[in-house]
């Protein structure tokens, strides 16, 4: 085997998380003013959701077996659901940077098809496998891209719903609705989870993967979402009646979301930092990547919707570590890549050896981490 089809054969299924985290920096750029940076980085994320589309279908023709291991897996299952956000995402951008809402609304059809067929086939491989691993190695921050992925879609029809005419725009937005509370009652259910796994089992460094940022991300995407639900609330009657339960819940967001960055940045600190990990690329590390642009645009989104106009600050510095964590973040990607071609073009040439490319090449870390 190559190392290119090695690599292929371990593609991360949470590999998506590239584009949904250079997507919301985009917007998140977009809403600073940053309008040429913004539209580079759109420019950068449509061949990245080709690519990885194209990468993906390859997997699964090639590789068959590894591709419906990982999606029975507890483990790397639950990161195949990064496609519907990273779709969601991306036709999010299309709709704020360019108001094209013909492809956005294609976007949108696509990820509710692969939200549906992914979160019952996932969901349901999870239950009926009889050989489980216990919750301390079956849990993780990943999890929540299923809350994420949901979110999207709450959010991506409130977002179209704006542009659209009646009665379609009181169907989606209550469309819009019922996601975002599936989605928040989801969001309960498995931090409870982690939160136990947190506090009631032993915690080593190497669990303390990416992801975990997503314990943030999922609250902020959902903060967004219920912005969005609150400034639609004039084009539908139910929503308006809502409009104290939305605007609680939203708040209620935003606080457990900001709650969860000092208690993951000091994490961070004692892995790096006191434990001495090293700090090298992953794909998993989009993973940390979108929640701090996420956070950024649903700050901003919030305090619009319900005139708190002193959270401006917020989204002002943000963005700029959105920004920072992006750059490197990328820039380790180009790294990952240049080994990977290294190594094919040494295994190539007559009388070399056959070693396997370095770990981590195309693998996106251990397995346990995903």
């Amino acid at each position: 085997m190559t190392a290119a089809d090695a690599g292929l054969q371990g593609l991360s299924p949470s590999y998506f998380a590239l584009v949904m985290a250079t997507g919301i920096v985009s917007v998140a750029a977009d809403a600073q003013g940053m309008r040429a940076l913004a539209v580079a980085l759109f420019v950068l994320n449509v061949p990245a959701y080709v690519v990885l589309w194209a990468l993906t279908v390859l997997r699964l023709v090639r590789h068959r077996g590894a591709f419906l291991s990982d999606l029975t897996s507890h483990q790397r299952g639950p990161g195949f659901l990064t496609v519907v956000a990273g779709t969601c995402v991306l036709a999010t951008q299309i709709v704020v940077l360019f108001d094209y809402f013909a492809i956005a609304t294609f976007l949108w059809a696509v990820a509710i098809v692969l939200w549906v067929l992914l979160t019952y086939a996932i969901f349901t491989a999870l239950t009926i496998k009889r050989e489980k691993p216990s919750l301390e190695e079956g849990i993780s921050g990943g999890w929540l891209i299923a809350v994420v992925a949901t979110q999207s879609i709450a959010v991506l029809t409130a977002l179209l719903a704006a542009h659209w005419e009646q009665p379609l725009r009181l169907h989606a937005n209550f469309f819009a609705l019922s996601m975002w509370l599936w989605g928040g009652m989801l969001y309960i259910w498995i931090i409870s989870l982690i939160f136990y796994r947190y506090t009631f089992f032993r915690f080593s460094p190497d669990d303390l993967s990416p992801p975990y940022w997503i314990n943030m991300g999922a609250m902020a995407i959902s903060v967004l979402a219920g912005s969005l639900l609150i400034s639609n609330s004039a084009g539908a009657p139910f929503l308006s009646s809502l409009r104290p339960f939305l605007e609680g819940f939203t708040v209620f967001y935003w606080a457990t979301g900001t709650w969860w960055i000092p208690m993951i940045a000091i994490l961070a600190v004692w892995r790096y930092g006191y434990r001495r990990l090293p700090l090298e690329y992953d794909p998993l590390y989009w993973g940390a990547v979108f929640p701090l642009g996420m956070y950024t645009v649903a700050t901003l989104e919030m305090a619009r919707a319900l005139k708190l106009e002193f959270l401006d600050f917020i989204p002002g510095s943000f963005v700029y570590l959105a920004l920072a964590a992006w750059l490197a973040a990328y820039l380790g990607m180009l790294r990952g890549l240049v080994r990977l071609l290294r190594t094919c073009r040494d295994r190539d040439r007559p009388g070399t050896g056959t070693a396997p490319a370095e770990p981590g090449d195309g693998d996106g870390g251990s397995h346990r981490d995903r």
